[in-house]
């Protein structure tokens, strides 16, 4: 059996926090929280701020740590999310994603699952690396719309996951990484419903996986 990080499929190396940013030290604690809440099996203390944390410098190194962590899921799982097997973005037949970033696809456009995913994952690293968005220097504030900014990049990275829930899944558990999946999930879930960030409704893709996690109630 292939385990995850046997896989030989490419991606690309994504966003890291370096010392010289001014969160090194707020990703550092985030990395140790993360550490000890796994060693004892409560991930949903994980995500919460410590005391004396400022909340959107805590939200930034997190964003980053859950960005990683779907790439390399994608990255080095899905080696079957081809043009050919997956030409469209979907969830399931019930629910496809078009693309529009309002730069190269100005409009809703349909792309195949693999182009997507390349898109979405290119755009929030530009959105990660733009300090005027995700300010690394002492002293820097995040813009006004941050947290909108952050609801965008959350939105759109649980697409990632509903598609590999509902295609790939036969590839995750023939790696033996299933666990791996539900572990990063449901951190990511935590860190959403912690901070509001996704309408209840985008979860009905996985409404059935989400709710063993998290209490949904009525969407809206």
């Amino acid at each position: 059996m292939l385990s995850l990080f046997d896989r030989n499929r490419t991606f690309k190396p994504r966003k890291k926090i370096e010392p010289s940013n001014s969160r090194y030290e707020v990703h550092r604690k985030a990395q140790e929280v993360l550490k000890q809440t796994l060693g004892a099996g409560n991930l949903r203390e994980a995500v919460k701020v410590p005391e004396g944390y400022d909340k959107n410098d805590w939200m930034s190194v997190n964003v980053v740590d859950l960005f990683n962590q779907i790439n390399l899921l994608y990255g080095s799982m899905c080696e079957d999310c081809t043009e050919q097997n997956c030409p469209v973005m979907n969830a399931g037949p019930r629910y496809e994603y078009l693309w529009q970033d309002n730069d190269k696809y100005k409009t809703p456009t349909k792309l195949s699952a693999p182009k997507y995913i390349e898109t979405l994952m290119d755009w929030v690293d530009q959105q990660l690396s733009d300090e005027a968005i995700f300010p690394t220097h002492p002293g820097s504030k995040v813009p006004p719309d941050f947290l909108q900014i952050v609801k965008t990049i959350m939105r759109r990275l649980f697409r990632v996951y509903a598609h590999i829930y509902h295609t790939h899944l036969d590839e995750i558990t023939a790696c033996n990484a299933e666990a791996h999946l539900s572990t990063c999930f449901k951190h990511f879930l935590y860190f959403v419903q912690e901070f509001n960030l996704i309408p209840k409704k985008e979860f009905e893709p996985l409404q059935d996986v989400v709710e063993t996690i998290i209490p949904l109630g009525p969407t809206g």
